[in-house]
């Protein structure tokens, strides 16, 4: 990882330590669930109030919902599955400001490409939830990435569809790019040129929509008959190539010891299929693919973990074809 780093021109020589696990900043992507073990389980008569101290108690009765499954904690939220009249359901109680907006940009997608809001109320959300085998993750690991990344496209495509009803108040795209300008003023190198890319993208953006902001294989989940549905997004707006950009860093943010998008060839290929599927211009999606992981790698080095390494291949990779 130091090697890498150093090589990129990132930092220097040094006895640097990485923590293995960390979840990025602002809640994207987080990387890892707690183990259930971490939280109360139900008794055996399906008793509400033991689930975690009660914290899910007050949506169970008001939602009339009945718990179906070990609770589930992540970085930004807690989460709970559920029956909702019989069907199976996901209650999901936030603890970020980012989690809780995005539940504000399902509401408004209505179930179309993305799971269907059931009931929100202020921190907590109430979707229907995926009970399909399918897994993008599993797919792109075991020879179906090309499928894989299809899958993703037409899951953007209907997100930034045009609806009838006017926008809620999103994040301009600008803002959530923030993070990148001092980190890249900080280490320069490779992170200079995504900085400098993302700034003219950003002053000259097109066919602008509502962003899902954190779109990848993880994301993205097979709903049964319903197909392929999102969940978790930001709550972002902005130029729609920038939701295409995260697809060529995973899975592996999520599980580095399983790579599909740094081995050979990988980039090339995906570029042409994501290319292809999305109708972007190749040169405006390498663009996007080299701001976005500069940004990304800007959260993972502010937390010194050696996820940032994945990011910074594949900017390496996009710099280098915008390069030929």
């Amino acid at each position: 990882m130091d090697r890498w780093l150093q090589a990129l021109g990132l930092i220097q020589p040094s006895a640097r330590k990485w923590n293995v696990l960390t979840a990025r900043k602002g809640g994207k992507q987080a990387l890892a669930l707690r183990p259930e073990s971490d939280l109360p389980h139900p008794t055996q008569n399906g008793s509400t109030a033991c689930y975690a101290g009660g914290m899910f108690e007050a949506h169970l009765t008001r939602w009339g919902l009945v718990p179906d499954g070990a609770p589930i904690a992540t970085q930004a939220a807690h989460l709970l599955p559920v029956l909702k009249d019989g069907r199976p359901a996901m209650l999901k109680l936030s603890h970020e400001a980012d989690e809780r907006l995005g539940g504000v940009l399902m509401e408004w997608w209505g179930g179309d490409g993305a799971a269907q809001v059931i009931a929100r109320d202020g921190d907590a959300l109430l979707m229907e939830r995926a009970t399909g085998l399918g897994s993008l993750s599993d797919m792109a690991r075991h020879g179906q990435d090309d499928e894989a990344c299809r899958i993703l496209c037409t899951a953007a495509a209907r997100l930034h569809a045009p609806r009838s009803k006017p926008l809620p108040e999103l994040t301009p795209l600008a803002e959530w790019f923030s993070d990148l300008w001092p980190v890249a003023d900080r280490h320069g190198g490779i992170l200079a040129r995504s900085a400098d890319t993302a700034r003219n993208l950003l002053a000259h953006q097109r066919e602008v929509v509502a962003l899902h902001g954190d779109l990848h294989h993880g994301n993205v989940l097979d709903f049964g008959v319903r197909g392929w549905l999102a969940i978790d997004p930001k709550h972002l707006i902005g130029e729609r190539g920038f939701d295409f950009a995260n697809i060529f860093t995973n899975p592996d943010l999520a599980d580095p010891a399983r790579p599909v998008a740094t081995q050979p060839g990988c980039f090339a290929r995906r570029l042409d299929i994501v290319t292809a599927a999305s109708g972007l211009e190749r040169g405006r999606l390498l663009f996007w693919v080299l701001a976005w992981t500069g940004l990304s790698a800007s959260w993972f080095l502010g937390d010194n973990d050696p996820l940032a390494e994945i990011d910074l291949r594949i900017a390496a990779l996009a710099a280098a074809e915008l390069d030929r």
